[in-house]
């Protein structure tokens, strides 16, 4: 038997300031089914679930929940409809206990009106109990658990408002396979009581594992509705970019700079190493070379290249730069030197959310030239729309503020922050993680093209595939040592998760 419809967007359309963000888009999603929400980076799907759930105001079209019109105005007012989102950040108070957290504005009262925390702790067991989370004692803060847990306290919350549609915006990020896994058993369970679910992810394999169905949007339009059974991964990703993707084949670093004994040493380090994070390593990388490290999460890929630009002073050890013996007591040593370093999470290390994409991509180069020489405006209007343009920035002006810009252009808006430096050595440290399928290939030809260029760069992501594109040769670290280094010369995936592993383990 055909689901019912649960929920309706009709005709739904909504500008900013200089753009169209979303032209007569239409959503369906029924009872029961877990539905996927795809497409690049300022595609239009945080759009469309903000004006879903209140955050934004539509300009014009029709929402419908159980067949009945409704008008969201806030997120509390879509929870209290039974629309509840859920993000990556989980946007819980981790100071409160987990009890609290499910229970906030609706806990259970005695007959004298007082907090029933009894009755509150015993119910918060038996909520989690239903999301998988038997053992957890819900009396403890809530940010004393890990994000999977409380992505989980999250969706628990959501299950006592009796939610009948669950947005996961980007649920999976953060998370091992493991844990993943289990938020998929979640999601079943859900999906076998009836609710609707609202999958929003970069991660094509995860759609193909839960999903029912997938919309994809693209410039602020709906490209299509398709079922999942019927829709090939290839056909996918050509829907999101609107064209094909044969470059993604082709893209290849050929480059056999590590086998040239001519080509002079970017970076050598000699036993270096930062107590608790990383042990002693070394690491020779030459000019122009692209150098990817691989390992599992806590492997200590971060760990290193901290090491290495000095964010983590290291404990023991020698770096080289350029054949200089490089002692950094603090990052400004590195980036006076010609290091720039792009950290994993752009968020809290990166953007600073409330300034222009001119004032966030000239504060390194700021930085490197010394606070008493103040950049002139028109150097600064030159340099900014120079790589606006350069890396294809989507944004009406320069003094856009950077929150404004969808998460791939505000990595772009980043990584033009170093180049404008133009730094000898780049570390990018997951450049491509929670960004769209186009803007990650955008970003790896254009680390081919720097280091073409003469630039030195190392390069960490999780997917392998998308190092063995990009890097000429790969460092395989594991619980916090390198153990390995594997030339990229008809390397494959197998053989880089079998050195991750240790040999055929």
């Amino acid at each position: 038997m055909e689901n019912d419809v649960l929920l309706s967007m009709k005709n739904i359309s909504m500008t900013f300031p200089g753009v169209k963000a979303l032209q007569n888009v239409d959503f369906t999603l029924c009872q029961g089914e877990i539905h996927a929400l795809m497409g690049e980076n300022g595609a239009g799907k945080s759009t469309l679930i903000k004006v879903l759930t209140g955050v934004h105001t539509r300009d014009s079209g029709e929402i419908y929940l159980e067949g009945k019109e409704i008008n969201n105005h806030s997120p509390e007012e879509a929870q209290m409809n039974g629309i509840s989102t859920v993000f990556q950040e989980v946007n819980l108070c981790p100071n409160i206990s987990v009890a609290e957290n499910i229970f906030a504005g609706h806990e259970p009262r005695t007959k004298f009106f007082s907090v029933d925390w009894k009755q509150m702790n015993v119910k918060a067991r038996e909520i989690l109990s239903y999301v998988g989370l038997d053992d957890i004692d819900v009396t403890r803060a809530l940010g004393e658990y890990s994000v999977a847990i409380q992505q989980m306290v999250a969706i628990a919350r959501a299950v006592n408002f009796d939610c009948k549609v669950l947005i996961l915006d980007e649920p999976t990020s953060s998370l091992d396979d493991h844990e993943v896994e289990n938020l998929f058993n979640v999601m079943k369970q859900l999906k076998a009581d009836g609710k609707g679910i609202i999958f929003v992810t970069h991660f094509l394999e995860q759609v193909y594992a839960v999903c029912d169905k997938i919309t994809v949007l693209r410039n602020g339009e709906l490209e299509g509705q398709h079922t999942v059974s019927e829709l090939p991964r290839l056909k996918l990703v050509q829907a999101m970019l609107g064209h094909e993707v044969k470059e993604l084949d082709s893209l290849h670093n050929n480059n056999k700079i590590s086998d040239k004994n001519d080509v002079p040493e970017i970076i050598k380090a000699v036993a270096l190493t930062h107590d608790g994070t990383i042990k002693p390593f070394d690491v020779t990388i030459k000019k122009g070379e692209v150098v990817g490290l691989t390992g599992l999460l806590g492997s200590g890929r971060s760990e290193m290249v901290r090491a290495i630009y000095g964010a983590d002073k290291p404990d023991g050890g020698q770096l080289f730069f350029n054949g200089k013996e490089l002692k950094a007591k603090a990052p400004i040593d590195s980036i006076k030197r010609g290091m720039a370093y792009l950290p994993e999470d752009r968020k809290a290390e990166s953007i600073i959310a409330d300034l222009t994409i001119r004032e966030n991509m000239m504060i390194a180069l700021q930085a490197k030239t010394g606070v008493f020489k103040l950049l002139p405006m028109a150097k600064q209007l030159e340099l900014t729309n120079k790589y606006i343009k350069a890396l294809n920035i989507k944004t009406p002006s320069s003094e856009t503020l950077i929150k404004q810009l969808s998460g791939g252009n505000q990595q772009k808006v980043i990584i033009g922050r170093w180049l404008v430096t133009h730094p000898e050595f780049l570390i990018l440290d997951e450049p491509t993680r929670g960004i769209d399928v186009g803007t990650k290939t955008e970003i790896q030809k254009l680390v081919i093209k720097l280091a073409e260029e003469g630039m030195t760069v190392v390069f960490i992501s999780s997917e392998i595939e998308e190092m063995l594109r990009t890097v000429n040769k790969l460092c395989v670290l594991r619980d916090g040592a390198k153990v390995g280094e594997l030339k990229n010369e008809g390397l494959t995936q197998e053989d880089v998760m079998k050195a991750i592993a240790g040999g055929n383990q």
